[in-house]
């Protein structure tokens, strides 16, 4: 996995993209601190305890780095901001039922459109997993490097 690079300035308008699926009863916001705890049991049980992690990050800034998707009162999704370094888009992530329905658009640009009102011009998708689909939704692009980047000599998760 490699990172990749946003051009924030070059977004598309991500408000389309919280009408369609708010249009399907799910709702894009940030995730309330009295929340987090929520979001922590959510984002372990569906992808990892590392991410949790970096879920805690990003829900101890002010206002909370962490958006979600909710539908019936359920989380469906998320996306952090600033958590695993300042200017990092990630973890994020969306449920398996919940895939392919814009869910996963609609919270990576309205994280992007934050970090852009934040006084960001660039982002950095950290450890990028579907690199074709960040390139086609976002115009981003990989930075080329021989090292894992930040994640370069992380420590194992104990057996």
């Amino acid at each position: 996995m490699q990172d990749m690079l946003v051009r924030l300035f070059e977004l598309p308008d991500g408000a389309p993209l919280r009408k369609a699926v708010a249009e399907q009863g799910i709702t894009i916001r940030r995730c309330h601190p009295f929340e987090a705890h929520i979001l922590e049991d959510w984002v372990g049980r569906h992808f990892s305890t590392r991410w949790v992690c970096e879920c805690r990050v990003a829900m101890a800034h002010q206002p909370s780095g962490c958006f979600v998707a909710v539908k019936d009162a359920a989380i469906i999704g998320f996306a952090c901001i600033d958590a695993t370094a300042k200017g990092f888009i990630g973890p994020m992530g969306v449920s398996e039922a919940a895939r392919g329905c814009g869910v996963g658009k609609a919270l990576m640009i309205t994280a992007f459109e934050q970090m852009y009102a934040l006084g960001y011009a660039y982002a950095i998708i950290g450890g990028a997993g579907p690199v074709e689909l960040y390139k086609r939704w976002v115009n981003a692009t990989p930075i080329e490097n021989r090292t894992m980047g930040i994640y370069e000599g992380i420590l194992p998760n104990p057996q």
